[in-house]
């Protein structure tokens, strides 16, 4: 079965059909003021060739700073995945109470892909390999690149990696662990770009991730960063790096469960 399926006409239409009607949350992905952003909204009604959607209150709000006509996009947990699209914002509403903050009306999706469930499970990566990851955040000297991920403008900013070791990887993120006499001064909720080759000698995966948690390793000599994907459902190349990290994780899968079988006869 292929990682990333595509829906169209009636399917795509059940599927927001079904998300209205059960009250599903989704994550509404976009840029402001240069960085990606993520925030929570509920999937609210559909009518008229449009979709609204209201934004809920988030742990620590920010201002959106969006404004019609952006390209936003949407992701949502249904049954057997998680299904993604890119859209644009036709109008913003006030709230009509005072526990939310606003609502969006958004354009109908031409598509909507499906990634499947496995692939957001976190696969470890396999003993073989030592994945180095690159990290930095923003006071780097950076340049946007495709889909806003950010990459050093030159080498002036290399002191402003950060580098880790890859722990495990899903469609929706990652887990890095940096040794701590680095002193990263990285925080959570902190938005990052991050930078790493999944298998040697391929071409590096670049993605924008927001930092979920911190925890430090059980012998205390790394701390460990949850990561979490973000802006990869709100262009196609950011669909196109979703599709990679799908291939990654069974790559890695299929190499551990080698693993598995080789000790097991041994």
């Amino acid at each position: 079965m292929d990682n990333v399926a595509m829906l169209q006409g009636a399917e795509s239409g059940s599927i927001l059909r079904a998300a209205v009607e059960k009250g599903l949350l989704a994550v509404m992905s976009y840029m402001s003021r240069g960085k990606w952003r993520a925030t929570k909204v509920l999937v609210l009604d559909l009518y008229a060739e449009r979709l609204s959607v209201e934004v809920l209150p988030g742990k620590r709000p920010h201002p959106m700073n969006i404004s019609v006509g952006q390209t936003v996009g949407i992701s949502l947990k249904y049954g057997y995945g998680k299904f993604l699209f890119e859209t644009k914002i036709l109008d913003l509403q006030p709230s009509p109470n005072s526990r939310t903050r606003g609502i969006i009306v958004l354009a109908l999706p031409e598509k909507i892909e499906l990634v499947q469930k496995r692939n957001y499970f976190r696969v470890q990566v396999p003993r073989e390999l030592s994945v180095k990851v690159k990290f930095w955040h923003r006071k780097g000297e950076e340049t946007t690149g495709y889909n806003g991920c950010f990459y050093a403008a030159d080498d002036k900013g290399r002191d402003n990696f950060f580098e880790g070791q890859l722990v495990d990887l899903s469609a929706g993120g990652a887990q890095v662990a940096v040794d701590i006499t680095k002193k990263a001064d990285f925080k959570n909720g902190q938005f990052i770009g991050l930078q790493f080759s999944p298998i040697p000698y391929e071409e590096p995966l670049s993605f924008n991730a927001q930092i979920k948690n911190i925890f430090p390793t059980a012998d205390g000599s790394s701390l460990c960063y949850g990561l979490q994907a973000v802006g990869l459902d709100a262009s196609p190349q950011g669909r196109s790096v979703l599709q990679r990290l799908c291939d990654v994780v069974e790559r890695y899968y299929q190499m551990n469960q080698s693993g598995v079988k080789h000790q097991d006869m041994q």
